[in-house]
């Protein structure tokens, strides 16, 4: 029962802030579609009568609300096109850079965390966490530039913007993979230390198992559960948060579409934008609790008795 409420609170929020936000979407439009002509009050008010902003906001809410029900998400107020089209164009590009951004950082960072955490204390432990600390210090508004000096314009290896091809995908990826490497490893060293500390590896022990079989079948698994957690909150940051990045490499995904759309006070697409990101992020913390239970089955989305 939470659930749907909390959802219906985010969609009547999603819709009232850009309204309030004391720009005239009517009139910006307009002036975009006629340039430098006289722009009359009148022409303002009828256009305005159009697109339904005359009516009160709870009747725009509703007639809005009904429509997303039924799967309508409405026009593009500056394209005239279907704001499902352009919103899937550029999730599934956002996806694809998310995942492949998410699934390099799982690949480095849970390596190195299991090097740092089983070397605790010792050289190499120090050398990854120092490289770690710096990975999150460093900005993607500062990365991505940088990449692009070096691989792009002084290496020529890559091509610096757009998304054509495979290579286009390389430098992006990296920028957006940098600060999640640095926090997975850290937490999957904090993660492993604490665990070998459990009593239940300590029974694994007693009953036999070398230490490479209490590692892998008792410590990595349960290490693995807050990792997870961070992880899915970064993916549902990427698909929406991507905004710098995608600008900066010319991204056509849909962090990039909703900046577009907040330029030209485009409502309907900023509207369903936002809200299917927040579906999509209830969707993901749904996958996050039964990845949980797959690492760790004593964890049980029953209530209790």
């Amino acid at each position: 029962m939470l659930l749907p409420l909390m959802l219906v609170l985010a969609s009547f929020l999603i819709f009232l802030v850009p309204l309030l936000s004391g720009t005239d979407p009517s009139e910006v439009i307009l002036r975009a579609r006629i340039g430098e002509r006289e722009l009359t009050q009148e022409t303002v008010e009828q256009f305005r009568h159009e697109l339904g902003l005359d009516r009160p906001l709870t009747l725009q809410y509703v007639s809005w609300l009904g429509r997303l029900l039924r799967g309508d998400l409405g026009v593009s107020y500056v394209s005239r096109v279907p704001v499902g089209g352009i919103l899937w164009r550029g999730f599934k590009i956002t996806a694809v850079l998310a995942s492949l951004s998410v699934s390099l950082a799982f690949a480095i960072a849970i390596p190195l965390g299991v090097l740092a955490a089983v070397n605790s204390g010792r050289w190499l432990d120090n050398l990854i966490s120092g490289a770690t600390q710096t990975g999150v210090a460093v900005p993607e508004y500062w990365l991505a530039p940088v990449l692009v000096l070096v691989f792009a314009l002084y290496l020529g290896w890559l091509p610096s913007a757009g998304w054509r091809g495979p290579l286009h995908v390389i430098l992006p990826t990296l920028t957006l993979a940098l600060r999640p490497i640095a926090y997975f490893t850290r937490l999957t060293r904090t993660a492993i230390i604490e665990v070998l500390h459990k009593d239940y590896i300590r029974a694994a022990r007693a009953r036999g198992l070398t230490e490479f079989q209490t590692f892998w079948r008792h410590a990595l698994r349960n290490s693995l559960i807050p990792v997870v957690t961070y992880a899915a909150i970064w993916l549902t940051s990427l698909l929406g948060g991507a905004v710098i990045v995608e600008v900066i490499f010319a991204v056509p995904g849909i962090g990039r579409v909703l900046y577009q759309a907040v330029q030209t006070t485009d409502l309907p697409l900023l509207q369903a934008g936002l809200m299917v990101l927040v579906g999509l992020t209830v969707v993901i913390y749904t996958l996050t609790d039964l990845v949980y239970i797959a690492l760790n089955p004593a964890i049980s989305l029953e209530k209790p008795h």
